[in-house]
């Protein structure tokens, strides 16, 4: 027998997912107790050679749903400020997908970023010796030089590779099946995910000496906090390039030819993005309705954009916030709690607030 946790399972088209209603929360678990083979042989989605995978590595499957609780945080805080704000997996669970089946921006970040979701928990718990299969990385052994001389690895460094190859076969398994240009241009936004935890992975070092002084150095390679990945890919994401299918169909070149060819680290998509104005199941869109604006900004969360031009009510709130903090030695911050009176500003709906479908 298997004893899942309460929830429901659901695939997206890059990952599977573990989501506990009411998702309350942007954590979501993946996990089983029991036979590993029963347990991959009734997750649903899974192509043949993830449910390979997953047989071999029951334990990996926890570090997976970790990966997807850290990418969906992070998708969310990028897009907080955004019409379309990833958070569709809260308010309706079955939007995101709709999101992905487009072959635009988001869906080139959201393949991206769950990508790198899945090497950084992998690399992780390799480190942390969760899994059988992988531990430190066993290449960073012996003395090294740079430029401040001679060291010695040791520590725990990071095993990054393992967790590159492992998410390149798992997440890339259901998109090698096709050839087709989403297939293809999903499989490149994959990769650029990969590529952006490897980015960020640097050198930690510990001195050791009469008092304090570095004539023996130890050092590790460590990964860096999962924001700096999401802001790079963010800015990946601002700066993606559309592209079109060469007409041999075994690759793609950009659409309009005044901007440079893609590199392997760039985003690329082929649709342009809806305006995510109104609620519409057919492209993923929640709309903007009831999203809080800011009145002063003149950025994608300023009330003009964020609400379409829809106009915008206001209502005053009162909130509790620390106030009049003072510092105490040592070592305490101590504050007053303050009733403090804010306008609210949220977007208006649309004369029509249904849900548009044109299925």
């Amino acid at each position: 027998n298997m004893n899942f946790l309460p929830g429901i399972w659901w695939s997206l088209p890059l990952v599977l997912v573990w989501a506990t209603p009411p998702v309350t929360s942007s954590w979501w678990y993946m996990g089983a107790v029991g036979s590993s083979r029963v347990m991959c042989d009734n997750v649903p989605g899974l192509v043949s050679r993830q449910r390979q995978l997953c047989r071999r590595h029951p334990e990996a499957m926890l570090s997976i749903g970790r990966g997807v609780a850290a990418w969906t945080a992070e998708c969310q805080h990028q897009f907080r400020r955004h019409r379309w704000d990833c958070n569709a997996l809260e308010r309706g669970q079955r939007l995101l997908g709709r999101v992905l089946l487009r072959s635009s921006r988001e869906s080139a970040f959201v393949h991206a970023i769950s990508s790198a979701g899945v090497v950084f928990a992998i690399t992780r718990a390799c480190s942390q010796g969760e899994l059988k299969s992988c531990s430190c990385d066993p290449k960073k052994k012996g003395s090294a030089k740079d430029s401040k001389g001679h060291f010695d690895w040791g520590g725990c460094s990071d095993n990054i590779d393992y967790g590159i190859k492992f998410a390149r076969a798992f997440v890339d398994a259901k998109e090698r099946r096709g050839k087709d240009a989403r297939a293809l241009m999903n499989l490149h936004n994959n990769r650029a995910g990969r590529k952006a935890v490897k980015r960020f992975l640097k050198q930690e070092c510990k001195c050791h000496g009469v008092s304090g002084s570095c004539t023996l150095r130890t050092c590790w390679l460590a990964m860096a906090d999962f924001r700096k990945t999401g802001d790079y890919l963010w800015k990946k994401y601002n700066g993606a390039i559309q592209v079109v299918m060469n007409q041999d169909g075994t690759g793609f070149t950009v659409a309009n030819k005044k901007f440079k060819k893609p590199t392997k680290n760039d985003l690329v998509y082929f649709e342009s993005s809806p305006d995510y104005c109104i609620r519409d199941r057919d492209v993923g869109s929640l709309g903007t309705a009831g999203r809080v604006c800011n009145q002063t900004s003149r950025g994608m969360d300023s009330c003009e954009v964020m609400c379409c031009g829809r106009g915008y009510d206001t209502a005053r709130v009162s909130r509790m916030t620390k106030c009049e903090c003072k510092f105490h030695w040592c070592c305490a911050v101590r504050c007053q709690d303050c009733l403090e009176v804010v306008d609210v500003h949220t977007c208006k709906a649309p004369k029509s607030a249904g849900w548009i479908s044109r299925t």
